[in-house]
């Protein structure tokens, strides 16, 4: 991975909280400062991807990305005590897509003064006005490469010192791009979700996304009226992300 960048900045995000904990110990010594009480830094990597495609319109056959997004977003970055959140966006080629938004630091350098929890809420805010954007512009991209999204983001967050990186995946997860239609696979069995899985990681590789949480939401939407298709489809995405790539599902979020 690449990231010198990132990784020059998320440093000195890291050494302005740092400073901030040792605030309260300095108030206490000096009569000189007004004080406020600080905040338990937020350290947690996040990452958010968008689904563009046209199943996520908010139409009768759609499962209304916007919609979701907007019910999950500001959630999930606060139970998930998000220090940063990186975005990737789900478009028809979503590893070279122009719609990825740039990091949000939602825990700012602070003085002493500052109200944390106002400044941290202000922080989501322009995270969820980032995520839309992208939604935004993923619409103009149409198509449903959840793959490479995943691999997108995998790279953008990586593992840092902050603990383990927390995914928000909005989408219904169908995977429909110029070179794989997920709905022409054959998902009925472990062993024939093996060979498909076996047929992307063998074109695409595997996301790396190993160690990570990743939530998804409007999982299988597309299937709501066929219950079994629907429980295929989400223990082939399970069995890839799980049992091939190493990361861990956790669909509290899913709606």
């Amino acid at each position: 991975m690449h990231h010198s960048a990132r990784t020059g900045h998320r440093s000195t995000v890291r050494a302005a909280r740092r400073f901030a904990v040792v605030v309260p110990l300095a108030c206490a010594l000096t009569a000189l400062v007004s004080c406020t009480k600080q905040e338990e830094a937020l350290t947690t990597p996040c990452g958010v991807v968008v689904d563009g495609s046209g199943s996520a319109a908010a139409v009768e056959q759609g499962f209304d990305s916007e919609a979701k997004l907007k019910d999950s977003l500001i959630e999930f970055l606060t139970d998930q005590k998000c220090g940063t959140v990186d975005f990737a966006p789900i478009t028809r080629s979503s590893r070279n897509s122009s719609c990825r938004q740039g990091q949000v630091d939602l825990d700012p350098p602070h003085d002493a003064n500052t109200d944390q929890k106002v400044q941290r809420a202000n922080a989501r805010q322009e995270a969820a006005g980032a995520a839309l954007a992208e939604l935004k512009c993923a619409r103009t991209q149409n198509g449903s490469d959840v793959w490479g999204a995943l691999a997108r983001i995998g790279e953008a967050v990586g593992n840092d010192d902050g603990g383990t990186p927390k995914l928000l995946v909005v989408s219904d997860f169908a995977q429909t791009d110029p070179e794989f239609r997920i709905s022409q696979q054959n998902l009925g069995t472990e062993a024939s979700r093996a060979k498909v899985i076996d047929s992307l990681v063998k074109n695409r590789g595997l996301p790396g996304v190993e160690g990570m949480d990743v939530f998804p939401v409007g999982l299988g939407m597309q299937y709501k009226a066929k219950p079994s298709r629907a429980d295929d489809f989400e223990a082939f995405w399970v069995q890839a992300l799980e049992g091939r790539a190493k990361a861990h599902v956790d669909t509290r979020y899913k709606r």
